[in-house]
Parts: C-alpha cells; sequence; structure tokens
C-alpha cells in the first residue's frame, strides 16, 4: 500500500502540479497576446493595401474625391468622388438605428423581464434565428414585398410631412426604391443583432439591484429605469455599434432594393443615391484597373468610417463605466 506524501496530507499541491498549472497560464498568456498582435497586423496590413491603392487612384483623379458627385473612373477624363456614397451610407445607417434601437431595446425587456418563461425562450430563440437570415433572403423580401407595400407610407409622409423638405417627393408615381426604404430595410436586419446583445446584458442585472428597487417601493417600470437601464446602458450602447457596423457594410440587400444614381437629393423619399458597400459590389466586375483602384479608395473611407464609430462607442463606454457593473 502506498503512502500518501506529506504535502498530500497536509492537502497541498504538489510542487510539480503548480509548475504545471503556472507553465499552462503562460502558455495561455502567449497564445492570447500573439492573437491580439496578430489581429493589429492583419488590420495594418488591410489600411496599407487600402492607402496603397487609393494612392494610385487618388493621383489620376480630375475631381475632387470628397465633394465630387460623378464616379466615371474608366473614362478618358477619370472623374470620382464619394459626396453621394457618404451622404446615402451614412442617412441609411441613421434611419436604421433610429428605428432599430428604441425597437430592440422592447423587445430585449419584454423577453428578459416581461415575458414569462414559456414564452420568452421560443421567443429568444425566434430572435437568433433572424440574425442568421442571408442577406439576399432580405433583399429578396425588400424588392419583392416591402418596395411595393412602401407606396401608401411614402404618400402619407409626403402629404403630411413635406413641409419638412426631407420627406417630401419631387417625383410621384415611381417605385420607393429610395434611402428611406432601404434604411427600414437595414433596420429589419440589425433588429435581430441588437436585440440579442441587450437581452443577454439585461439578464445580467444583479438580481439584488432588482429586489432592493422593488422592496422600496418601485414598481417593475420603475425598477426597469432605475437598476437595469443604467446597469445595460453600456451594452446597449455596444449592441448599437455592433447593428451599426452591419448597416454601414451592408451590401447585396442595398444593392437589391435601392435604385442607384449619382445625384444627391435630401428627399430621402426620391429614388435615387449610394452607399459605399453597394457601389463596390455593382462595379467592381466591370471596373478596370483604375476603377478598382477607385474603389478601394471608396473601401478605405468606409474603412475609416468604420474605425471612427467604433472608437467613438468605445469612449462612450468609458465615460459611463460606473454603470458597468463591475463594483456589483
Amino acid at each position: 500500500m502506498t503512502s500518501a506524501s506529506p504535502a498530500e496530507v497536509r492537502g497541498q499541491t504538489p510542487r510539480r502540479r503548480r509548475g504545471d498549472s503556472r507553465r499552462g497560464d503562460s502558455i495561455f498568456f502567449n497564445l492570447s497576446r500573439g492573437a491580439g498582435v496578430l489581429l493589429l497586423v492583419i488590420m495594418a496590413a488591410i489600411a496599407g493595401f487600402l492607402a496603397y491603392r487609393s494612392a494610385l487612384a487618388l493621383g489620376k483623379n480630375e475631381g475632387n474625391f470628397l465633394t465630387t458627385f460623378e464616379w466615371t473612373p474608366d473614362a478618358a477624363k477619370p472623374v470620382f468622388g464619394i459626396a453621394v456614397l457618404t451622404f446615402g451610407t451614412l442617412v441609411s445607417a441613421v434611419i436604421a438605428m433610429v428605428i432599430a434601437v428604441p425597437i430592440a431595446v422592447g423587445i430585449a425587456l419584454f423577453i428578459s423581464h416581461y415575458a414569462p418563461r414559456r414564452i420568452a425562450q421560443p421567443f429568444a430563440y425566434l430572435v437568433d434565428l433572424l440574425a442568421a437570415v442571408p442577406s439576399i433572403v432580405y433583399g429578396l423580401w425588400g424588392v419583392l414585398f416591402l418596395v411595393p407595400h412602401m407606396d401608401g407610407l411614402t404618400s402619407w409622409m409626403d402629404q403630411y410631412l413635406g413641409w419638412t423638405y426631407v420627406f417630401s417627393q419631387s417625383s410621384s408615381g415611381v417605385p420607393p426604391r429610395n434611402l428611406f426604404t432601404v434604411g427600414i430595410l437595414l433596420a429589419i436586419m440589425v433588429l435581430p443583432i441588437i436585440t440579442a446583445v441587450t437581452r443577454e446584458v439585461f439578464r445580467q442585472v444583479p438580481r439584488m439591484h432588482e429586489e432592493a428597487a422593488l422592496a422600496l417601493g418601485a414598481t417593475r417600470w420603475e425598477m426597469i429605469r432605475t437598476a437595469v437601464l443604467p446597469f445595460g446602458r453600456p451594452g446597449i450602447i455596444s449592441a448599437s455599434m455592433l447593428g451599426l457596423g452591419r448597416a454601414l457594410g451592408e451590401t447585396i440587400a442595398v444593392a437589391t432594393v435601392l435604385s442607384t444614381n449619382s445625384k444627391l437629393s435630401l428627399h430621402l423619399l426620391d429614388p435615387g443615391g449610394g452607399t459605399f458597400a453597394e457601389n463596390i459590389a455593382l462595379k467592381f466586375n466591370e471596373a478596370q484597373p483604375l476603377g478598382r483602384d477607385a474603389l478601394m479608395a471608396s473601401g478605405l473611407v468606409l474603412f475609416v468610417i468604420t474605425l471612427l464609430v467604433n472608437g467613438a462607442a468605445r469612449v462612450i463606454i468609458a465615460r459611463r463605466k460606473e454603470y458597468s457593473g463591475a463594483a456589483a
């Protein structure tokens, strides 16, 4: 019969096992650090490649890249600019976020704090399933169902909100394949992503915070307003930025629904406009070498916009770190 070592009798871990644990921690730390460095190297390589190809195109551009509406890089006199693309990308993304974020927060609250469990679980599964639907399916649904059924809404907005100039129609009787319709489609696409992330954040609220608010006589809504929403605010911001990233870079669905042209119009209900991703997808195959370099330049702008959006989100979250629940 083998006798136990003194360290095992005292309940202590043998020295060999402690060494193995330290060795495993060191390997995991180095692998994690290497993965982080590799990610930075990949991002720097992407930025460098886009910057190099952009410089080749901008050196031959006969127009102002930031303010020109026209996109003819393969003409005898190359002229191209991103004014229309920037406007269309930002406007459609803003419309999508204005519609999607409040609805997503409401759905997340319903699943996490209002719905019975037998209803909440299937509902949450349905929301997660919608996030996995391919973009082309949303695009086909948008062009075959959403666009034909937008006539009534656009006519109503033109009649009652046309005084705002933004929601007035300068041309009637044409299919509403415009930035407003694209914004609604993008809102439907990003809604499951924002809802799923926000729901999980709300589920992490410390139970003691909720019970303390209820014990003080707060109603369910007052408890949510004072305990749940402040705790989940950084998570809501992160989920919104995740959805905004998809809205900024969506390609196939936008290309299917939007009627593109090089005209910049503040009438959001008029057909026309364009986005960075949609323009790259539609024109890349037929573009000549200079045209592809010009598309790379527009991709670099979209890359920078995405970095700025994510950087702004990190700043906002850092300023509200007292609500993160880390000290709960």
